[in-house]
């Protein structure tokens, strides 16, 4: 497709990160020169069998992927940057991310063996990234992972703040606050847009500080009598470092389990965080310790099936158990979508005799994105003349720009994913909209979500699936009778059944005639409608058939 892009005009098109929340990829173009903020994966639905993750489709910049400079990472999170391992061949251009950020990044290029093959540039916050037209300057502030940073985004057309996840954190437990006057500094001499994060925007007031979280579970757990398991997002570093706290007031010892939380406190720990975890114990040795000192702190907070806590719930955690009397802390928001999954866990927990608290029971979480005051500080310190929402569903786009309208930002605009927005000269506008979407990650595959793999799985999924093998010789005449298989047809014993289908199968080719209608692909089609027509009176399913033709010559 062919997109008419206009010298000197400034412009900003998202292919992931809008409509949804996850999967952010945000692309500012000028001159016919780009540079992409962020590159993120998002949780796969049920729609898609055997898929946990999905990336942005990123063919659009690929094919020009010459114009391409750079990659700039705002922080350490899946949704922002967990898709470079799986995309950068298409795009095969430089990366740039903080300390931390690129410590997360290089274990997932190492586990691809890629980390040789991708430039990786390291910035410190307040650093000038200079990429061809396009000067970046890069500022703290605050979310639940360290050196999240906003982008000023200079153009000869104007600034563009771009937030990234971002909270006003007065009491945060992990790196410092938000860079308040650098802010206020872009504001005072004029900011053309504000990229902003929306995930909140219907949430009053503030999001409260990771402090008060801490100040809350002290005294929620400190007479709890048990084991006390909280399981959270391993990448939720100031979490971490409150439950650290917490456990050393409450005086147990702190015992990590899941792969992905030692990967993150190793890279934190590169980077000076987290550097000492009190009172730790490996999760072999944690069982011998009396239940009241001691603390798990564990992956799985959405109910994933591999997750830690699922494994612990359902008893199949090799070293670790939960029992009546203990409890188990849920210290994450609950994210839509996953309700089912986490009930479901949830009450298992609860028919073992554990105690279970969750955001909806008790302050155990705090937001690392902006409510409603957050936003509407961002706004009178950036003085925008344009608002982008980004990083929401449509309502919260919309509901963000009608906010932003309301402090007097003079142009708001709801992007969609592929949509070509020219920033300046001129009033905003959506001038072309881009092919768009999202690819599957199969294994070590990127996959059409449409395609043929994830359709046949749905089918599989929701019909089952009969199997048909026919022994013939060279003339096409059954030498013994056809041999059926049925998985997840009928809701009982299908050996008759099978007997059943296999004598009409072998009744529809004995009354073929010699010749073409003895053919593979001929006696393949006959078998297929000889299943289709008898499980359609039986019970009106439609499986997928495979027919194995076997030619004795």
């Amino acid at each position: 497709m062919s997109v008419r892009l206009k010298k000197d005009s400034l412009y900003f098109l998202p292919l992931g990160g809008v409509n949804e929340i996850g999967m952010n990829l945000n692309l500012y173009g000028y001159n016919d020169q780009w540079i992409m903020v962020d590159l993120g994966t998002s949780f796969a639905d049920d729609a898609m069998p055997g898929v946990d993750m999905v990336v942005p489709d990123v063919t659009w910049i690929a094919d020009r992927k010459d114009q391409l400079l750079g990659i700039v990472l705002t922080h350490a999170h899946e949704d922002h940057l967990g898709a470079i391992s799986h995309c950068w061949d298409d795009l095969q251009c430089p990366v740039w991310a903080t300390g931390f950020a690129a410590s997360v990044l290089r274990r997932k290029l190492a586990e691809k063996g890629m980390v040789d093959d991708v430039p990786l540039h390291i910035y410190e916050p307040g650093d000038l990234i200079e990429l061809g037209p396009f000067k970046i300057r890069s500022m703290n502030i605050t979310h639940s992972t360290p050196e999240s940073q906003a982008l000023a985004i200079e153009t000869p057309r104007g600034v563009v703040l771009h937030t990234g996840d971002w909270k006003l954190d007065p009491r945060p437990m992990l790196g410092p606050k938000t860079e308040i006057e650098a802010l206020r500094g872009y504001g005072d001499r004029g900011v053309l847009a504000l990229v902003c994060d929306s995930t909140n925007v219907f949430s009053r007031g503030t999001s409260g500080s990771e402090g008060e979280v801490h100040d809350s579970l002290i005294p929620l757990l400190r007479d709890k009598p048990g084991r006390i398991a909280v399981t959270t997002f391993s990448s939720n570093l100031a979490r971490l470092e409150t439950l650290f706290a917490v456990a050393v007031e409450l005086g147990r010892h702190v015992c990590l389990i899941g792969r992905s939380m030692h990967r993150f406190i190793a890279a934190a720990q590169e980077n000076g965080y987290l550097k000492h975890i009190p009172n730790q114990v490996d999760e072999r040795e944690a069982g011998f310790l009396p239940r009241e000192k001691i603390m798990y702190i564990c992956t799985g907070c959405q109910g994933e099936p591999r997750g830690a806590m699922a494994r612990i719930a359902f008893g199949s955690h090799p070293h670790v158990v939960v029992s009546p009397g203990d409890t188990v802390v849920f210290s994450s928001k609950i994210i839509p979508g996953n309700e089912r999954t986490l009930f479901k866990l949830h009450n298992e927990l609860v028919l073992k005799g554990i105690e279970v608290i969750t955001e909806k029971d008790a302050f155990v979480h705090v937001s690392g994105h902006p409510s409603r005051d957050e936003l509407a500080e961002m706004y009178a310190m950036a003085r925008p003349q344009i608002a982008v929402p980004v990083h929401g569903e449509p309502r919260h786009l919309v509901e963000h720009a009608r906010f932003a309208q309301s402090l007097q930002v003079p142009h708001g605009i709801v992007p969609r994913n592929g949509d070509l927005i020219r920033l300046a000269p001129g009033e905003p506008d959506v001038v072309e909209q881009v092919p768009a979407g999202r690819l599957a990650i199969d294994g070590d595959e990127l996959i059409p979500i449409q395609g043929g793999t994830l359709q046949m799985r749905r089918k599989l999924a929701f019909n089952g699936s009969v199997t048909v093998s026919l022994a013939v010789d060279r003339d096409g005449l059954l030498l013994a009778p056809p041999q059926v298989s049925m998985a997840g047809v009928v809701n009982f014993e299908p050996d008759e059944v099978d007997a059943d289908i296999a004598e009409d199968i072998a009744d529809a080719i004995d009354k073929l005639r010699p010749g073409p209608q003895r053919e593979d692909a001929a006696l393949e089609q006959v078998s297929q409608r000889a299943v289709r027509a008898y499980l359609k009176g039986l019970n009106g399913r439609k499986p997928v058939i495979q027919v194995h033709v076997l030619r004795l010559t």
